[in-house]
């Protein structure tokens, strides 16, 4: 392994360990602890891909899915209150989600990198943070998806309600996906700082 891509590696690593942990913690209504340590993963993902290329960052991903994957096989044997603490569905979401996104961040950004140097970053995330929250929360908790895992009762999930509690009237699975979706932009945002930075520090040429 190209030892240049062991902080990269590192990085989401701790990010997905991180978020698999945090997501078992509420904050509000709404949102766990893990929406607020998961988006960073777009930023590992940009900065391996500004300052090591596009294969560079794909082996980064495929590293952090193996992590992730490796979280989903020991949450799956820890018993919780209502089951095991991560489900079929939810191994897979999470899986899926982080793999697709992850990717199509890695190919827009790729695709910008050129221009300003905020678009690649900003765009790239835009665009996989909103691919991964739909993939996520609609094959994890989606009643039209109960085929996946008929012994997993995702009802509370699937409970209407007022989205975010002031909007029309959706299962509480979309309120969860569109309050993920909105941390997730603004983590973005915030993310363009440290970006920045490291761009500014290191000074590397585009790959």
């Amino acid at each position: 392994m190209n030892r240049q891509l062991l902080p990269g590696i590192a990085a989401m690593a701790a990010i997905v360990v991180a978020s698999n942990i945090l997501v078992q913690f509420l904050v509000g209504q709404w949102l766990t602890l893990g929406a607020f340590t998961y988006p960073f993963a777009f930023l590992v993902t940009d900065l391996t891909n500004r300052f090591r290329g596009p294969a560079a960052a794909r082996r980064v991903v495929v590293a952090g899915f193996a992590v992730g994957v490796a979280c989903s096989l020991v949450g799956s044997q820890i018993a919780g209150a209502g089951g095991p603490l991560v489900t079929f569905r939810v191994a897979l979401a999470s899986g899926l989600a982080f793999l697709c996104a992850q990717l199509l961040d890695i190919g827009i950004f790729n695709r910008l990198r050129h221009r300003g140097w905020w678009k690649a970053p900003f765009v790239s995330t835009l665009f996989g943070a909103t691919l991964d929250t739909a993939i996520f929360f609609t094959f994890a908790f989606s009643a039209r998806l109960a085929f996946l895992e008929p012994g997993n009762d995702v009802g509370w999930a699937n409970e209407i309600l007022p989205l975010l509690g002031r909007g029309p009237e959706v299962p509480l699975w979309v309120s969860l996906a569109a309050a993920d979706w909105l941390v997730k932009m603004a983590l973005a945002i915030v993310a363009l700082v440290p970006f920045r930075a490291f761009v500014r520090r290191f000074a590397a040429p585009p790959a």
